[in-house]
């Protein structure tokens, strides 16, 4: 059993004459505190005896140590009469003279589970970093943006937003060991509605980003036959403007009214988009990908129902096997003809570009998106951590790698798109129509059936595809998972393989949307609006809530007794001004040119960005409405219940440095600046108790 004990040792005088009906009372008085406390999983117990000031954790003559830093003497027994000899002190005392108070507070609560290695740890953050983001959506806004001229603004951003971020969540979660709501407690209670909205936005993901493995797995089962089926134009599926070409005939010509075979086989076999005349008419549910996310589901299920001891086990490979197959592809890719257009076009800069406000904000939104934080998955990992481990190191290592991977797979992407475009004798920026898995569905696609060895090399694609979703699938659902166990500990921890079930099976049915023939347009719409506008706002209100609420000295202090070094100047300024900044910009950017969403030639209708804005707004709403919630419920005037709410919660608290610095309600420990927010305890020690109605001794 895991025991947090908290001492506090207080001396009164007590009359002679008052000594029987005193004693009585505080024996009664103390019962019920002891009856309430039984509720927290606490003690109390009233001492006779000495109490001697000493330094911090000095040890008593019996050997205790007191967490508060004074000494207690061996306790007596009440029964004894007056003029019994206090032990370890030598000097007697009358048992009325000099009493103490000893409260301890004992948490019968399970221990906190824990990496089985360091290494699980590491693969699992950079197995949620490195996602299919940085296989699709580096290449493409890079390219999209001059290429090379893309990398400095994006380093810069890294530098000055994307990883102090990175940091900064490692840290909390790391000290505070708590998942993605309850955290707020020991952090600034009023914001905890951020939990509740990041729980909510990463079940939107989970509705859209997994129908993009169902996709791939389509793909990965019809890859086991000798000849691709988006390699020919011969099937049911293919029309008349299906245009066949092979690597060894140049005589074919490419006009903008041609579709490829991979093209065909993405749009009107696997999507079937071809059947829905856009989001007001979806169509039928597709029964192939309705199985194919359902073997996903499955898959995700049995690696996290058990928590981190599993899962962690699970990203040996999925978290390595991408690296493996990115290499394969990388040397294949640089030996096709043309690959070196590609590779210009990625590292060439078009310095005129970074005049461009778009590159920047592109830049920006890309690093925070490919870090991930504020999904509450850096905060569930990194509570799973030992007390003291280096998060710093693990932060600038995992960033890095994340960082290098997307620039590797730029190459990866980049070779094929040169190669495409010597075959098409066409530029590099006119091969791609379409931004996003297009850029790997029907490019990379028709790029691997054109090369000797098809089918090997599109098992290990779409391979690598999946297992680069299900790294990030399991970090978001386990960010879920950990933050609603910590929330809810009595009811779900002991079921937890039925929670994740549900929570699975939640999951699977609010993708159904995304399986229909027009369920293109709703995961196009769910990443447009859905989770981008909404989370980088609560990331925003999160930096606010630790820098200023919280505070930034507090909050490298915790940083300090973890670590044993103090943040220096550059993460401090960071956190306080640089961070908030990053993510205004992005805000602003994106209300202020709102992106004109497009997929194939469907163009978004106005009625559904309002939709898109109000399943945005129906995540963020979490927060307002909580902090409505608890100024309404909570007693006391207007000033005293800001204060409450604004300060944090801490439950392990060094006392004497609380009580030297902070009015303290010690049973709650809610700290508080106002005087008249706390008041005496009626059993007449010096302990202060607090007036607010979350204190379960309001009434003593």
């Amino acid at each position: 059993m895991e025991t947090k004990d908290m001492m506090m040792t207080s001396m009164l005088t007590m009359d002679k004459g008052e000594n029987e009906g005193e004693r009585d009372k505080g024996r009664e008085e103390m019962g019920e505190v002891e009856e309430g406390t039984q509720q927290e999983n606490g003690r109390l117990m009233l001492v006779d005896g000495l109490a001697e000031k000493g330094p911090k954790s000095l040890t008593s003559s019996s050997g205790q140590q007191v967490s508060n830093g004074f000494t207690t003497s061996t306790p007596q027994s009440p029964r004894e009469g007056p003029g019994t000899a206090a032990r370890g002190t030598g000097s007697s005392v009358p048992l009325g003279g000099l009493r103490t108070l000893v409260v301890q507070q004992t948490s019968l609560e399970r221990p906190r589970e824990t990496w089985s290695k360091k290494m699980d740890f590491l693969l699992s953050v950079i197995g949620y970093a490195v996602d299919l983001g940085n296989v699709w959506r580096f290449p493409y806004i890079c390219y999209q943006n001059g290429g090379g001229a893309f990398l400095l603004p994006y380093l810069l951003m890294a530098v000055f937003g994307g990883v102090p971020l990175f940091y900064m969540e490692l840290a909390l979660g790391q000290f505070h060991r708590s998942g993605c709501i309850s955290i707020w407690k020991h952090i600034c209670p009023i914001f905890k509605g951020i939990g509740f909205a990041i729980c909510i936005i990463a079940l939107y993901i989970a509705f859209y980003y997994n129908t993009i493995m169902a996709w791939a797995l389509y793909y990965l089962l019809s890859s086991f036959r000798p000849t691709l089926p988006w390699s020919t134009c011969s099937n049911s599926w293919n029309t008349v403007n299906c245009n066949l070409y092979m690597s060894t005939d140049h005589n074919v010509s490419w006009s903008n009214s041609s579709t490829s075979p991979a093209e065909e086989f993405y749009t009107r076999q696997v999507l079937q988009v071809h059947l829905s005349p856009g989001l007001h008419q979806l169509g039928s549910v597709s029964w192939q990908l309705a199985l194919c996310l359902l073997f996903i589901f499955t898959i995700v299920y049995f690696s996290i129902w058990k928590g981190v001891k599993t899962s962690g086990k699970v990203v040996w490979v999925t978290a390595t096997f991408p690296y493996l197959v990115l290499l394969v592809l990388l040397i294949r890719g640089a030996t096709l003809p043309g690959a070196w257009r590609g590779v210009v076009f990625y590292l060439k800069p078009d310095w005129q570009k970074l005049l461009s406000t778009t590159v920047w904000i592109d830049a920006a939104a890309q690093i925070f998106f490919s870090l991930g934080p504020g999904f509450g998955v850096l905060l569930a990992f990194a509570s799973y951590n030992p007390f003291h481990n280096n998060c710093y190191k693990d932060a600038l290592v995992t960033s890095s790698v994340n960082c290098l991977t997307s620039f590797l797979s730029g190459f990866v992407i980049f070779t094929v798109l040169g190669y495409m475009a010597e075959m098409r004798h066409q530029d590099v920026d006119a091969v791609a129509k379409d931004a996003g898995p297009s850029l790997l569905f029907i490019i990379y696609a028709e790029a691997i059936a054109n090369m000797p060895a098809a089918t090997f090399f599109s098992i290990i694609f779409f391979l690598m595809i999946i297992m680069l979703g299900l790294d990030s699938t399991f970090a978001g659902l386990e960010g879920v998972i950990t933050a609603m166990l910590d929330e809810f500990p009595q009811t779900l921890v002991k079921r937890r393989e039925w929670f994740v079930f549900g929570l699975v099976c939640v999951c699977y049915l609010g993708a159904l949307s995304t399986l229909t023939y027009g369920g293109a347009f709703v995961v196009k719409l769910f990443e447009e609006y859905a989770t981008g506008p909404a989370v980088i706002t609560v990331v925003l209100l999160e930096v606010i809530a630790v820098s200023w609420f919280y505070g930034t000295n507090r909050f490298c202090n915790d940083i300090e007794e973890m670590l044993g070094f103090y943040p220096g100047c550059f993460w401090r300024v960071c956190w306080v001004a640089i961070c908030p900044c990053f993510l205004l910009f992005i805000i602003i950017s994106f209300l202020a040119f709102p992106p004109e969403v497009r997929l194939f030639n469907y163009h978004y209708p106005p009625w559904t960005t309002v939709l898109g804005y109000c399943i945005g707004v129906s995540s963020f709403i979490c927060v307002p409405a909580y902090m409505v919630y608890h100024l309404l419920n909570a007693k006391g005037t207007f000033k005293q219940v800001q204060h409450l709410l604004s300060l944090p919660f801490r439950h392990t608290m060094a006392l004497t440095h609380a009580v030297n610095t902070w009015n303290l309600c010690f049973f709650c420990e809610h700290v508080n600046v106002k005087e008249n927010s706390v008041r005496p305890c009626k059993v007449k020690t010096s302990v202060s108790l607090c007036n607010k109605a979350v204190c379960l001794f309001t009434l003593l």
